[in-house]
């Protein structure tokens, strides 16, 4: 059986930006002989995210990434359909999902890997596993149930950076639905900003590229911020930072302003802001969500009725093929895509 697969070609360099060129796509034959405990299954959805980035280096500088290695296949969040089972409770037709799924057009994976989940949970846009319903929306839950401490009536205000992305853009809208009075997002076009407030409910929205973040943020959030969901890092959260409310709570979900540098993660703030987050003691915590997996069955629950009910919308930039994987992952970090980045590659 031939498949197609995408491998690491290159490496960007020392604090180099990605290219497509850095991914190549491979034709290989795949034995579909199974052994005991395997699953051979058709690859419906990839996913592409921002902490892939700290992978495509030899040193991914967090301890729980490991690097991608040259010339094999890369791997990462995945949805499919089961071909063929050995492994007991899979069949046929199952739609199964994993977090290290390669990046091919057809595997042969461990059942155990995999985890098979209900097409009825998300009315059939099976995606949505890879963003809303699963770890991109449990990360956004988690995040502020965890660590933003939002307390409804307290008249909160959150504001979320990179908040036109697949998480963030999940991450304001929970803000709204647990009770933050304002929810102000941070993003990188005018349009973005529409969608934000028209399309989502966010309270306002500033676009970085044009406008003056620190003038903006105190017209929208005069009372200062309580409640920081941090994806961006470096001048845009200094920003933020120094206007959070004493007592506040940074969640620090992702850097991705800060990816391209061999630096590690996450990187070490200035003096200033280092000493205002100690003077106004305010929280900035790593939050990783695999360290709540626990929670993950309640999570994905409640996003699923509020996804059902309308309360939460779900935002794709939707790309074809497996032979555009690397241009969608190049595309995603410099901001091109409007909520989740998703390939698809079969029907």
């Amino acid at each position: 059986m031939l498949v197609q697969r995408v491998v690491l070609n290159s490496r960007p360099g020392k604090d180099g930006t990605p290219v497509p060129e850095n991914f190549r796509l491979e034709e290989q034959t795949l034995a579909p002989e199974l052994e005991e405990g395997e699953v051979l299954v058709r690859t419906l959805y990839l996913s592409v995210d921002p902490y892939m980035r700290c992978r495509m280096n030899e040193d991914t500088g967090a301890d729980y990434l490991t690097p991608w290695r040259l010339g094999e296949c890369v791997d990462g969040g995945g949805v499919g359909a089961v071909e063929s089972s050995r492994f007991n409770g899979y069949n046929p037709g199952d739609v199964v999902t994993g977090f290290t799924w390669p990046w091919q057009t057809r595997a042969v994976l461990k059942g155990s890997v995999l985890q098979k989940v209900d097409p009825q949970m998300v009315d059939g846009r099976l995606s949505y596993f890879l963003g809303v319903i699963g770890l991109t929306g449990l990360t956004a839950l988690l995040g502020i149930r965890e660590k933003g401490h939002v307390t409804k009536g307290a008249n909160q205000t959150m504001v979320a950076s990179g908040a036109a992305g697949a998480c963030g853009s999940i991450a304001g809208q929970i803000g709204r639905l647990d009770g933050c009075t304002r929810v102000v997002g941070i993003c990188g076009s005018d349009e973005k900003c529409r969608i934000l407030v028209e399309d989502l409910g966010f309270t306002a929205a500033i676009n970085y590229r044009r406008e003056d973040v620190p003038t903006r943020l105190k017209e929208y959030c005069p009372d200062g911020v309580d409640v920081y969901f941090d994806n961006v890092g470096g001048a845009i959260s200094d920003a933020v930072i120094t206007q959070m409310t004493r007592g506040g709570h940074v969640i620090l979900c992702g850097q991705i302003s800060q990816y391209n540098k061999d630096v590690p993660y996450p990187p070490v703030l200035s003096e200033d802001i280092q000493e205002a987050l100690r003077a106004k003691e305010i929280t900035r915590e790593r939050f990783t969500v695999i360290d709540y997996m626990n929670k993950s069955d309640a999570g994905l629950l409640q996003l699923c009725q509020w996804v059902k009910s309308g309360q939460i919308k779900a935002l794709e930039t939707v790309v074809n093929g497996i032979e555009n994987m690397g241009d969608a992952f190049c595309s995603m970090m410099k901001g091109g895509n409007v909520g989740k980045q998703i390939v698809k590659i079969s029907e």
